[in-house]
């Protein structure tokens, strides 16, 4: 991979210096390079999709507003039809957590993070679940939702069927965590609404069976979407536990850099990371973005200070608008009697050209999401 968006690439090809130090800004530039957010690029929905090892898909709409800032001329179309065709799907994955990732990753990811899943079930529903057998459940289960698509709520009644001394949530859980459910349309259908219900991965894509986890291949790859990092950064994106055996097999074909804290970080020799004074444009991201959510340490990209107002109590992540490459506000759209209004409220007092650039973009944002509504942009006082 070379340098993209028409950046240079610092410390790069034979200028890399074993153990040289990245600046915060170096950090913040590498991710917004990965992540397609210094400048939109020229990809297939498709292939920004895999590129970004999938995305958060917690909120329907959160995969459109993410792939809207990133990619020229998207449609939402592009994305639906994906999910339609069966070429994208919507699942457990990454920390136990709902995402949209392709077809052909969906059953690899799920594979490598099965103990992900596992685990996140014993910690929520192990004392529920005590002396039921996991295979029993699971094969119960993937039954039902083969038979037919259910939603959690008719799967955990059917299931009490079986187990009626156990919660029907608690079984229902068991059935996501240990069986790969993908969500099946009108759900994050953009424009469509409908309850979530849910199948075998393998039933929906006629996967005869799983892959084989591939832990190594799945760190590069977090490497190239959000890299130079930590393997504490790979572990609190996966949700994988004991990394650092699997980071040291790799070592040889890795490149290695330090942050300001005299952490180690992991790259790979040829991903971009451009000049820490690279322009960074203002961009709009939606709610739970990949960009906040994929390091242990979210300085590179969300000041601490104001972490408490983008990431809630109740593990809402609101969506946010970057300046300078740093989180620096969040964003909300209301309809109300046909007009749609994008109101803006920063943590800080703008600059005029920021607030300007800022509102020009916020313009571009309602006519993707709000086309055949009249548009106002609302831009807050900084520190409000």
């Amino acid at each position: 991979m070379s340098a993209s968006n028409g950046t240079r690439n610092h410390l790069s090809g034979g200028d890399i210096k074993t153990n040289a130090v990245l600046d915060a800004r170096a950090l913040n530039r590498a991710l917004l390079a990965r992540q397609m957010l210094l400048r939109r690029e020229k990809l297939s929905v498709l292939e920004a999709v895999e590129r970004l090892i999938g995305l958060q898909a917690q909120a329907p709409n959160a995969p459109y507003f993410a792939l809207w800032a990133r990619l020229e001329d998207f449609r939402q179309e592009g994305l639906s039809r994906l999910l339609l065709d069966k070429q994208a799907v919507r699942m457990a994955l990454m920390r136990a957590t709902l995402h949209l990732v392709s077809a052909s990753d969906a059953m690899q990811l799920r594979s490598t993070l099965q103990s992900v899943m596992e685990r996140s079930l014993k910690g929520a529903f192990g004392r529920q679940l005590k002396g039921a057998d996991p295979k029993q459940l699971a094969a119960f289960g993937r039954s039902l939702v083969e038979d037919r698509p259910r939603t959690f709520g008719e799967l955990g009644r059917h299931m009490r069927e079986r187990w009626p001394a156990l919660q029907g949530e608690a079984l229902a859980a068991a059935v996501r965590n240990l069986v790969p459910l993908v969500q099946l349309p009108p759900r994050g259908i953009w424009g469509e609404s409908g309850q979530a219900v849910h199948t075998s991965a393998e039933r929906w894509l006629g996967q005869s069976r799983s892959a084989e986890p591939d832990t190594e291949l799945l760190i590069r790859r977090y490497l190239a979407a959000f890299g130079p990092a930590t393997a504490k950064d790979v572990q609190a994106w996966s949700g994988l536990t004991g990394l650092g055996k699997a980071m040291e097999r790799l070592r040889p074909g890795l490149v290695a850099f330090r942050n300001p804290a005299g952490e180690e970080l992991f790259d790979l020799p040829d991903a971009p990371r451009p000049d820490s004074d690279t322009p960074a444009e203002p961009r709009f991201l939606g709610e739970f973005d990949n960009t906040l959510l994929s390091h242990a340490d979210r300085g590179r990209i969300l000041p601490d200070e104001y972490r408490s107002q983008v990431c809630t109590a109740n593990g809402i992540v609101r969506s946010t608008i970057l300046i300078d490459g740093y989180v620096a506000g969040t964003w909300k759209l209301t309809r109300e009697r046909g007009k749609a209004i994008l109101c803006i409220d920063p943590f800080v007092a703008l600059s005029s050209p920021d607030s300007d650039a800022l509102r020009l973009e916020g313009a571009r944002l309602l006519q993707f999401a709000a086309e055949d509504h009249s548009h106002e942009v609302i831009i807050q006082q900084g520190g409000s």
